[in-house]
């Protein structure tokens, strides 16, 4: 796809690829613009079921390019203008997409690994805030991420002490799923991936939506929410198909329809 970002399809997988490790993956804007491409890719490719999101080399992402700068633009229209765009891919695509985070998530990266809807860890990897030790605050969302998933003390304790957060502690956490031996992540992710991709699509499209939904609103509009996606499953081919495998006892065709 790119030099910076490389696209590849394994049956129903998409694997996207953050490739500048010889700058641990920071993002520049070639590298936010490369990355929503890739994004935008999948979500329209109906022959993707889920997505996997990794970096080469050593670091999944150490954050923002600072060597680089701003490419002459403000903080401001950087954090609206690109890396809005790619969180926002991530959140909307009905498709889940999984981090398999290979080493360090710093700064934009944290941010970039905790706003996918699934995380796997090598045992090696870590998480880091690390932006109170250049006195600027947490950006990409992380601050929403972080008090919804750990609660306001704890989510202010990781961030104001820039805390590295290791891949058990993650998952005691709650932050990742899972970790696994180094050697063993992308194999551990694809069969995930793999898995995820035999169920119901709109199952998991309705059952994304819905909980990225319950997170912002109330339980009464999630209600509504979640009773008016399941009318519209009900009459969903895929959803018929489900009920009649069942009852023959055999793995059930899901078409996406």
């Amino acid at each position: 796809m790119s030099e910076i970002v490389s696209y590849k399809q394994d049956g129903a997988v998409a694997v996207i690829t953050l490739n500048r490790p010889d700058r641990m993956n920071s993002f520049t804007t070639q590298l936010s613009l490369d990355l929503l491409e890739a994004l935008e890719q999948s979500n329209n490719d109906d022959s993707v079921r889920v997505v996997i999101l990794t970096g080469e080399g050593r670091c999944f992402s150490a954050g923002a390019d600072l060597k680089s700068g701003f490419d002459g633009n403000s903080v401001l229209d950087k954090l609206q203008h690109e890396y809005r765009p790619f969180f926002s891919a991530i959140a909307s695509m009905p498709k889940p997409v999984i981090a398999a985070v290979n080493g360090s998530a710093a700064g934009i990266g944290m941010s970039l690994a905790l706003q996918c809807d699934l995380m796997v860890m090598a045992e090696n990897a870590f998480l880091l805030s690390p932006f109170t030790t250049i006195s600027l605050v947490p950006d990409g969302g992380l601050n929403w991420l972080l008090v919804r998933q750990l609660g306001y003390r704890r989510a202010f304790q990781l961030s104001v002490e820039s805390e590295r957060i290791d891949a058990p502690r993650c998952v005691e956490l709650g932050l990742a799923n899972k970790s696994v031996p180094a050697d063993e992540l992308l194999g551990s992710a694809m069969e995930w991936a793999e898995n995820l991709s035999k169920r119901a699509p709109l199952s998991l499209a309705a059952t994304k939506k819905a909980m990225r939904h319950a997170m912002d609103y109330d339980w009464a509009s999630s209600f509504d929410n979640e009773a008016e996606l399941q009318d519209a499953l009900t009459r969903s081919e895929d959803n018929a198909e489900g009920v009649t495998a069942f009852f023959e006892k055999r793995a059930p065709e899901f078409k996406g329809k």
